[in-house]
């Protein structure tokens, strides 16, 4: 069981670890494959993690968006972090999105960035918990052939 900012992330919703990092299921996506990689240690900030937890991160987001890729037969991906509440940050802890992207998955293509917002104060449309651990499985097993690192 890891802690995201206030919420349990249940092991079950986990496919991936790092000493320092984890990567979940989100429970209300925007797009199919929108993950969630956060640090264990809350924090807040981005910009006040340490060097190893930044490096930890990121070579954990540059492994799974590859996975993301390939799983999602895409060229393309959306990053983001939304850092500080004027940011639109709603769970006080550093994540990182990964959001597959397809072709005219929006209109415009910036528009991914208000849907993120939009869902994320959504309270009544979260998804079930045995579609998280469903789709946490799928990319369990993709991390295992892969041969990523994870504890």
């Amino acid at each position: 069981m890891l802690k995201f900012g206030q919420h349990v992330i249940k092991q079950s919703c986990v496919f991936w670890e790092s000493r320092l990092c984890f990567a979940f299921v989100n429970i209300k996506p925007v797009l199919p494959g929108h993950i969630l990689v956060s640090p264990k240690r809350i924090e807040p900030s981005f910009t006040s993690l340490t060097p190893e937890e930044t490096v930890d991160i990121f070579k954990g987001v540059q492994q799974l968006g590859s996975l993301l890729k390939s799983h999602y037969n895409t060229k393309s991906l959306t990053l983001t972090i939304q850092d500080g509440v004027d940011a639109g940050q709603s769970v006080h802890h550093v994540h990182i999105h990964l959001l597959p992207r397809q072709p005219g998955d929006f209109a415009n293509n910036d528009d991914i960035y208000g849907e993120i917002d939009r869902v994320d104060s959504r309270t009544n449309e979260i998804r079930s918990e045995m579609d998280m651990e469903s789709e946490a499985q799928i990319y369990r097993e993709l991390v295992k052939e892969m041969g990523m690192t994870s504890l």
